[in-house]
């Protein structure tokens, strides 16, 4: 049975007028090579296997930085005494208006990379509805291997099915930022971490990308549960932006040139700041920050090389060996934009 829940394609459009709703103060997000776990400091994300912290605020991401002199770790701060804890599989952080809710699984120990991803989805989805911030805003999904198996055998799809199970149907076109990348550590193990908010975000939608989860059957059983952006209920602007490559419509373009993907990746970037209105261009935000997945390492330097050219040298980037959910694709980039 295919899974995708086809509901009308949601505007890409945001009225340009203040929402009579709350708002909350923007989380900041850096990189840094030196970290001071501050009582606001909400999580510290390292990168790859020499970066170690003792804190239980810290979890570690099993993707390799590529680019040189790369900073080992990302920082988010938010605005008030942060509290953490273990609830079952899930390690928190929260500061009340957010929290950072991270989970981690063994594949072998729950039958496979379908069941552990539905057990840690539905996991997050119990910790997030009882808690202080309810409402998702962006989830990060890492796990081996992403591209072994025939049709719907390979693993991606497998994971697309377990993560749909795992977060029920009342998600259904209502889906947060996401990315999913495939790591390359010791063992199978899918990790799956979220942003949550006390206030809810608003989803966007790229105008020349289908909607993931509208996509056809071709691309397996389930279709993928993410929004292309989510708008933070912020008091500025502040867009937590999707995995986003050369896919055009629900089609990939440009196989095996990596010059064209790029290019097609920053259309679809520009297309989608511009669906959420955003203020200023990517890359001059206040804020902005940004992750380049990276399948081959002997792109690394051309690909940061161009995006340096196109967006500065001072925007934060970090480039990270990582496999993209489909196999002809080079290359996907997400992050945070503000303004």
């Amino acid at each position: 049975m295919y899974h995708a829940f086809r509901m009308s394609q949601p505007s890409s459009e945001i009225p340009d007028v203040e929402r009579d709703v709350e708002t909350l103060p923007a989380l900041a997000v850096t990189y840094s090579d030196r970290v001071s776990i501050d009582r606001d400091v909400l999580a510290v994300i390292g990168f790859g296997r020499t970066a170690a912290l003792d804190h239980p605020r810290f979890f570690r991401v099993h993707l390799e930085p590529l680019n040189e002199n790369a900073p080992r770790f990302e920082v988010w701060r938010a605005h008030g005494e942060v509290r953490h804890g273990r609830d079952g599989d899930v390690q928190w952080m929260s500061d009340s208006n957010y929290s950072m809710a991270v989970v981690e699984l063994d594949e072998t120990a729950h039958g496979g990379v379908i069941e552990a991803t539905r057990r840690a989805y539905a996991s997050l989805v119990t910790w997030v509805r009882a808690s202080a911030t309810p409402h998702f805003l962006r989830i990060w999904n890492y796990f081996d291997a992403i591209n072994d198996g025939e049709g719907d055998d390979e693993r991606y799809r497998q994971f697309c099915s377990g993560r749909a199970a795992g977060l029920g149907p009342s998600f259904a076109g209502n889906y947060p930022a996401a990315s999913a990348i495939g790591s390359h550590s010791d063992g199978k193990r899918v990790q799956v971490y979220a942003i949550a908010a006390r206030v809810p975000g608003t989803a966007v939608e790229n105008p020349r990308q289908w909607s993931a989860w509208r996509y056809p059957r071709q691309y397996g059983p389930t279709a993928p549960g993410f929004a292309r952006g989510m708008r933070a209920p912020t008091h500025s602007p502040q867009l937590y932006i999707s995995g986003t490559a050369a896919v055009v419509g629900h089609a990939s373009h440009h196989a095996g040139d990596i010059d064209a993907q790029l290019d097609e990746t920053m259309k679809n970037l520009d297309s989608l700041l511009q669906s959420a209105q955003s203020k200023t261009p990517l890359g001059h935000g206040a804020g902005d920050i940004l992750k380049v997945y990276v399948r081959h390492p002997e792109h690394a330097s051309l690909i940061e090389s161009k995006l340096r050219e196109r967006l500065g040298a001072k925007v934060p980037m970090v480039l990270l060996r990582g496999d993209i959910c489909r196999a002809e694709l080079l290359l996907e980039i997400d992050g945070v934009h503000t303004g």
